[in-house]
């Protein structure tokens, strides 16, 4: 019984608290509706922006306009001028050598009436005078311009019984330099001594000019 009662006194305080949190104050007598709270919804419509998707820089990059001024070089074709044919020149020919009777500046010159003989170069003289003999009567020693046509170390004169003629040098046909006597006139060739007629042989060359004056 006696837990009963206190079951009961317990129902009975848990109903009282009940109604005081159901029914609001006890004042004015009666227990007024409590009024409906309506909880705000709070509707944070918090409208996210669109994002605003950055238009695209659009700064071109300065381009950098090389304006490189091509001066243009107006090549004003100058003509050069041809040169004027210039006339070749001639080398002049040295003189001769005015102790020379001679006008051949290279090669031999023979002077019948002196009696001598020379070697020039280059208009000068290179060896004599030195003293010759010539042709006798009717076989004179042929006079004017010729040119060496043979040399011959030894030769012998069929003409005139095989005589020997050293240091032969021929200048026309049967007529040469060559070592003989300067006392006794010759068959038309030109007597030298024997030094002479070995320089005589030993300068000239074939083609060499050979001057024969009376």
């Amino acid at each position: 019984m006696r837990v009963n009662k206190i079951w009961m006194a317990l129902t009975g305080a848990a109903a009282a608290v009940a109604l005081v949190g159901c029914g609001g104050s006890t004042e004015g007598g009666g227990s007024q509706p409590l009024a409906a709270v309506s909880t705000p919804t709070s509707t944070s419509s918090a409208t996210t922006p669109p994002a605003t998707t950055a238009p695209p820089s659009t700064t071109a990059a300065p381009s950098t306009t090389s304006t490189t001024s091509t001066t243009s070089t107006t090549s004003t074709s100058k003509t050069t001028p041809k040169p004027s044919s210039t006339t070749k020149k001639t080398t002049p020919q040295p003189a001769a050598n005015p102790a020379v009777p001679c006008t051949v500046t290279d090669g031999a010159c023979v002077d019948i009436s002196a009696k001598k003989a020379w070697l020039l170069s280059g208009g000068k003289v290179v060896y004599g005078p030195v003293p010759i003999t010539t042709g006798r009567k009717g076989y004179a020693t042929p006079t004017g311009m010729f040119h060496v046509l043979y040399k011959e170390k030894m030769h012998y004169s069929k003409e005139f019984d095989n005589a020997p003629m050293p240091n032969s040098v021929f200048f026309y046909p049967g007529d040469a330099f060559h070592q003989g006597s300067l006392s006794t006139p010759s068959h038309g060739c030109v007597h030298l001594s024997s030094a002479a007629s070995l320089k005589f042989f030993s300068t000239l060359s074939v083609g060499d000019p050979v001057q024969v004056v009376p």
